[in-house]
């Protein structure tokens, strides 16, 4: 601005000496200056261009503001100092002011240790210099180039750290106020990763990537291929991450790459490898049988995604399975096989067509005991076996015997006569003895020694006396003119029996032998005389008799002949003088044709002629009495001895079913009578009607019966019947005995069954079982009455024996004889006629074995296929 009248420059006036500028901006100067004579005053010109005067003042020093300046340009100033009408020369200087700053700084690079920063140039002006500041260090002077941007790579930093920046614009000696500005480096990877595995999962862990801010890092794992994997289950202990990742899958490899990152970025990333396992199924179990090998293991770690393949490198198979197709529980049966042979087997694990090294393991089928030829006397056990390597023989009061087996044979000696062994068969497979089977086996008892008689009963009678053997004897039987007499055993010496009711003067045969359960001893036999003292008194008794009889004789023809005869014609007319002769084999199917002709006329009549036997009958004599021991006991039970074959006069019991009031007595009947088997033909519920009382234990639970203990050791059931195998013992002393249940479940009450075969193998089951167990009792056989069903399959067994014995069969003597004993043995006509077709059956040619399909696992010798087939081979006519 000029001023109103022109100043004159005059040499006389002095200018100032210096001017320093005291602050600026970038559209701000502001100078200072001494004055020198306060009646001065001045004028700043800048560019050439005037402006207000400026006033002295009463200072020593003036300063003034020069407003509304270009940023970053330099300004010429001229200052004159002013007195009157006159100014000074001028002092001439010049200064500039602060440039101004960038807009803004992007990182178009970086790495862990370098970022690349760019920016505009300010005001597009090469005239401008630039200067970095950050993390206290000097300022870096940056190059400039020809480029409408500059580019500056900062680098000697640290990895994954935040730098604070501050980016100055320079022009000439000034400095913008600079541009503030914050960015981070790259992280470092992690230098290592350890890894542990198994199927599905891995566990990985590596060292926390150090900073020197002590940065808190966070890392991704990314899978390189598909599918992705999930680690954000991490956890950091120390200076340690961990991380663990499921649900892998199994043999396959994976690709990784962790990532470090820290503030948006991440680093490169860290690559490495690393492969699940595939791991083998080792909890296999194996049940096992004679014929059949069954392989369960359980899915490898309850998951669906394994398959899995067994091989069988004895029979060369292979077998595939699906793990996500079947249950939680995988099966397979080997059917078919010997019994005693070793298989090898090995199981692999299958993921994506790859196999696992695979488990091996054995296995052996087991054994039939039964099946082999054991030889047992009183003080060994021998046998040729197969298919194991270890003998055990265990007794309840004896040492147990143990013997590894040489050549296949089991050897055992020094035992104890008498004794009942438990002999069971082992396989040492490997580090593991496995069980094949289990046979009971009773030692051949010693015989008594020293047996004796003395004089009893008036010379009626006879006193035998022995010695008791040394080892197992349960009773001691003596036979005496045909009368069997049990003795229990006793260790004191000498042993008496008494018998009584013999011939005075008369020599008899007297036997004995020893038992031990079902097995007898070889008979001790001895001749003795009753005492011939009483025959003179027999004498002289014949007279009396000879008086008394005919006194008799005149009272009955004078005062009874009339009642004598009435009662004569009465008895006559219910028992059948008939001599029913045996019908030959080659006679029997024309005689059962003739029988049957006319709707079985000829059967209705002979069993017409048969209906009134043993009915005005006590039958005492074959009555079954009880032992009485306390007061209030009572002998009866319903039941009669029945006769065998020959001269097996009491080898049946017939008895009714057991009812709620009579099951202990009943089980008294099969102690004391030493029976080893009870046949059952009725079933206890039939037609909504109770037959018969369940004697026996519901389940494995004994029952005690008195002062018996039953307990049900084992059951088999098959179509028609059911076998079954208890344990009896005998609370009082201990001992325990062993009685096979034959229980027919097949026939209808009054009835007869479907068809004759099967009745007709039940009863070979029976008739081996009486065979081969020498048994010192009778066989018990009841239905619900004791009289129909139970009479019809006594007569089968003993019929069918005739029948091979002696080429012919006398059906109807042999149901009189039965009903003699009780009455209305075979009580149906239908069950009769049903005999005749059983032996007409019997004749026809067998076409081959129909039998009932037969458990040949069980250890019970009355399932023994075997034998049944052995038998039926010898039934052959």
């Amino acid at each position: 601005m000029s001023m109103e009248c022109p100043l004159k420059p005059d040499a006389a006036i002095p200018d100032v000496k210096n001017v320093s500028v005291i602050y600026r901006t970038e559209t701000e100067l502001t100078f200072e200056w001494k004055v020198e004579n306060s009646n001065y005053s001045y004028i700043l010109a800048t560019n050439g261009i005037e402006v207000f005067p400026i006033s002295a003042s009463e200072t020593d020093y003036l300063n003034h503001t020069v407003s509304f300046l270009s940023p970053g340009t330099n300004y010429s100033f001229t200052l004159y100092t002013v007195f009157e009408n006159y100014t000074s020369k001028g002092f001439n200087f010049s200064d500039v002011t602060v440039p101004s700053n960038v807009d803004s700084v992007s990182v178009i690079n970086r790495k862990e240790n370098e970022i690349t920063l760019q920016w505009s140039k300010v005001n597009n002006s090469n005239d401008y210099g630039y200067e970095l500041k950050y993390k206290n260090k000097e300022n870096y002077s940056i190059p400039i180039s020809q480029n409408n941007t500059v580019e500056y790579n900062v680098t000697s930093l640290d990895a994954g750290t935040e730098y604070f920046f501050t980016l100055y614009t320079v022009f000439g000696h000034v400095m913008s106020s600079g541009y503030n500005f914050t960015n981070v480096t790259m992280p470092s990877n992690v230098q290592n990763v350890t890894v542990k595995h198994n199927d599905t999962d891995m566990i990985l862990q590596w060292d926390v990537v150090s900073n020197t801010d002590n940065n808190t890092y966070n890392y991704t794992l990314e899978n390189r291929d598909e599918p992705p994997v999930n680690c954000t289950n991490q956890t950091a202990e120390g200076n340690e991450v961990t991380c663990h990742i499921s649900g892998l899958m199994p043999a396959t490899n994976y690709s990784f790459t962790l990532y470090t990152e820290f503030a948006d970025l991440r680093s490169t990333g860290f690559n490495f490898y690393s492969n699940t396992t595939l791991s083998d199924i080792t909890g296999v179990t194996v049940t096992r049988s004679q014929t059949e090998l069954t392989i369960s293991w359980n899915k490898l770690n309850n998951n669906g995604i394994y398959n899995y393949t067994l091989k069988s490198q004895g029979e060369g198979s292979e077998k595939n399975f699906t793990g996500s197709a079947v249950g939680d529980v995988i099966t397979h049966t080997y059917s078919s096989l010997t019994p005693g042979t070793e298989h090898n087997f090995t199981l692999f694990t299958v993921v994506n067509n790859a196999l696992s090294r695979g488990y091996s393991f054995k296995n052996i089928t087991t054994l039939n005991c039964a099946s082999f030829n054991w030889k047992v006397t009183n003080s060994s056990i021998e046998a040729e076996v197969n298919g194991c390597t270890y003998v055990k023989a265990q007794n309840s009061t004896r040492s147990d015997k143990n013997d590894s087996l040489n050549d296949n044979r089991v050897n055992l000696q020094d035992l104890y006569p008498g004794g009942s062994y438990t002999v069971s068969l082992f396989y040492d497979l490997e580090s593991e003895r496995l069980l094949q089977c289990s046979h009971r086996l009773t030692l051949v008892p010693n015989s008594v020694s020293h047996l004796r008689c003395e004089y009893h009963s008036g010379g009626y009678g006879l006193a035998v006396i022995w010695d008791p053997p040394y080892g197992v004897v349960d009773v001691v039987q003596v036979d005496v003119d045909r009368q069997s007499f049990n003795k229990s055993h006793s260790s004191e010496k000498p042993i008496r029996q008494e018998i009584n009711g013999l011939q005075a003067a008369q020599w008899y045969k007297v036997t004995a032998s020893s038992f031990s359960g079902a097995v007898r001893s070889q008979t001790v036999s001895v001749n003795c005389q009753t005492n011939p003292a009483g025959v003179i008194a027999g004498v002289l008794v014949f007279f009396l008799l000879v008086i008394i009889i005919c006194v008799a004789v005149f009272a009955w023809r004078r005062y009874g002949s009339a009642k004598h005869n009435k009662y004569d014609f009465f008895v006559e007319s219910k028992v059948p003088n008939k001599n029913y002769k045996p019908i030959p084999l080659d006679k029997f199917p024309e005689y059962y044709q003739n029988m049957s002709r006319d709707e079985n006329r000829g059967f209705s009549e002979e069993y017409e002629d048969l209906s009134s036997v043993g009915i005005e009958q006590s039958n005492d004599s074959s009555r079954v009495h009880l032992t009485t021991k306390d007061e209030g006991d009572s002998d009866y039970i319903n039941a009669n001895y029945m006769p065998g074959y020959g001269n097996a006069s009491r080898q049946y019991i017939a008895a009714q079913g057991p009812l709620p009031s009579t099951v202990n007595d009943f089980w008294r009947m099969v102690w004391e009578k030493r029976s080893q088997a009870i046949v059952m033909v009725t079933n206890c519920t039939e037609s909504g009607s109770v037959k018969c009382e369940q004697y026996w234990p519901l389940d494995y639970m004994p029952c005690l019966n008195g002062n018996l203990l039953v307990t049900v050791k084992s059951e088999d059931t098959f179509p028609s019947w059911t076998l079954r195998e208890f344990n009896v013992k005998n609370k009082d002393t201990s001992e325990t005995r062993t009685v096979r249940h034959f229980h027919f479940t097949a026939w209808p009450d009054h009835g007869i069954p479907a068809g004759t075969e099967e009745l007709i193998q039940f009863r070979g089951l029976i008739r081996q079982h009486i065979e081969s167990s020498f048994s010192a009792g009778p066989t018990i056989v009841h239905c619900s009455a004791g009289v129909g069903r139970t009479g019809t399959l006594i007569a089968l067994d003993v019929l069918l024996q005739q029948l091979h014995k002696e080429k012919a069969v006398g059906i109807a003597a042999f149901v009189k004889q039965m009903r003699l004993s009780r009455p209305l043995m075979v009580q149906t006509e239908s069950q009769y006629v049903f005999l005749h077709q059983c032996i007409m059956d019997s004749l026809q040619p067998k076409a081959g074995p129909k039998s009932e399909p037969l458990n040949e696992n069980s250890d019970m010798i009355y399932v023994n296929a075997i034998a049944l087939k052995e038998y039926d081979k010898q039934s052959q006519i």
